[in-house]
């Protein structure tokens, strides 16, 4: 299982050239709740999300014969753009398959990272046509959530929450297969155990619940949500019993939540956001939330990688 120890060596692993995201207040949401509100800018990342950190910490310590024939992976754009950065700097090749819904800036972006992307069908779709890539060209698979590196990789946000928020009592966190909450619940655990953790996913995405619900990952049968970074149709053989053990509560959101949460982080905390990283807002404005009675509120706000005509057409 993942440790404190091993999120720590990732920050050592990747400080050099990620910085620190910043905490930024909201305003008008910490006076309608009479309560600091923080949001977590992981929008403003290098690639525009927090998956870099991940990617960059899995590049750095993966070994030869893993980087040998080039890497393979799943993803609904944020990897996708993570892992070809990290890999661009590493000199690595790279095979992206993402669902033919994807967004274009995620897939143009990737594409100028160096990757190979293949559209191909939904979610699914793109995870059958990855595992025979990968045993057809001897690619090393990096799961977008499901590995042990990716999740110290993204724990390290965890870290810096605690640093930057000493009077927080409450952090949100999106989960789409729920490698970012897993990082950030095992820094969490063992340095501020009173935190409340609270997950929030889509109503029509909510992998988590179902997972929790069954005592095990399952496949949902059918994914329809606004939030395709959220969009993972099962949870991690890793991430459900980290999930389990570090998670206090999960939530869910529907799409005019979402985009209503969209909305104000646009006008009023002056971030552009993608629909999956307003989940946590979203939840706070809609009051389904069981919240400590004090402390400051951190949300993380996971990304910022959606086109002008995405926006439009969902605002």
């Amino acid at each position: 299982m993942i440790t404190l120890e091993n999120i720590q060596n990732a920050r050592d692993t990747i400080g050099d050239t990620l910085e620190a995201m910043p905490l930024i207040a909201d305003y008008l949401l910490s006076e309608r709740l009479g309560r600091r509100v923080w949001l977590k800018a992981e929008s403003l990342q290098r690639t525009g999300s927090f998956k870099p950190r991940g990617g960059l910490n899995w590049i750095r310590t993966a070994s030869r014969d893993e980087l040998g024939k080039g890497l393979g992976a799943v993803s609904a754009g944020n990897h996708a753009l993570g892992l070809a950065w990290a890999a661009r700097a590493a000199g690595v090749p790279v095979t992206i398959v993402m669902p033919e819904n994807a967004s274009l800036v995620k897939v143009e972006g990737s594409r100028e990272l160096g990757a190979e992307v293949i559209l191909h069908g939904d979610i699914n779709d793109a995870w059958a046509l990855v595992h025979r890539l990968v045993k057809e060209r001897g690619l090393t698979l990096v799961h977008p959530y499901d590995d042990p590196r990716i999740i110290a990789g993204q724990g390290t946000v965890g870290l810096e929450i605690l640093e930057q928020a000493p009077d927080a009592t409450a952090i949100l966190c999106p989960i789409g297969g729920g490698g970012l909450i897993s990082g950030i619940g095992v820094a969490v655990r063992a340095l501020r155990p009173e935190l409340r953790l609270i997950g929030v996913e889509p109503t029509g995405a909510a992998s988590m619940a179902h997972a929790w619900a069954h005592d095990g990952p399952q496949r949902l049968e059918r994914v329809d949500t606004c939030a395709k970074s959220l969009a993972a149709a099962i949870v991690g053989e890793h991430t459900y019993p980290l999930c389990r053990q570090h998670v206090d509560a999960l939530t869910s959101v529907d799409d005019d939540a979402i985009i209503d949460a969209m909305r104000h982080l646009m006008l009023n905390a002056k971030l552009f956001v993608e629909p999956g990283a307003a989940v946590g807002i979203a939840a706070l404005q809609t009051g389904a939330l069981d919240l400590p009675a004090e402390g400051d509120i951190v949300v993380v706000v996971t990304g910022g990688n959606i086109g002008w005509d995405e926006l439009t057409e969902l605002l």
